[in-house]
């Protein structure tokens, strides 16, 4: 089970934004805590297209606590593997 944070880059405002997954809603909202992030910022709870929109500030402090980046293909990937799942 992994947290997965994508080489996107769009501008959000001033902020540049990528996406966040993991294999597991609890996985993930535990690393949204562990960078600070509030868990109502999630986008599609509950789906197989939950995830976060993280700064790239946050991006960084999530791949010190253990995320592996990807590139964005590979979160389209991820999302068709959980809805086949599912």
């Amino acid at each position: 089970m992994t947290v997965y944070v994508d080489n996107m880059r769009a501008k959000f405002g001033r902020l540049v934004i990528c996406h966040m997954v993991a294999d597991t809603s609890e996985e993930l909202h535990d690393m949204a805590r562990a960078i600070g992030m509030d868990l109502r910022w999630v986008q599609y709870p509950g789906t197989p297209k939950e995830h976060f929109d993280v700064a790239l500030s946050k991006r960084a402090l999530a791949v010190a606590a253990g995320a592996v980046e990807i590139d964005v293909r590979d979160t389209a990937a991820i999302i068709r593997r959980k809805r086949e799942a599912a």
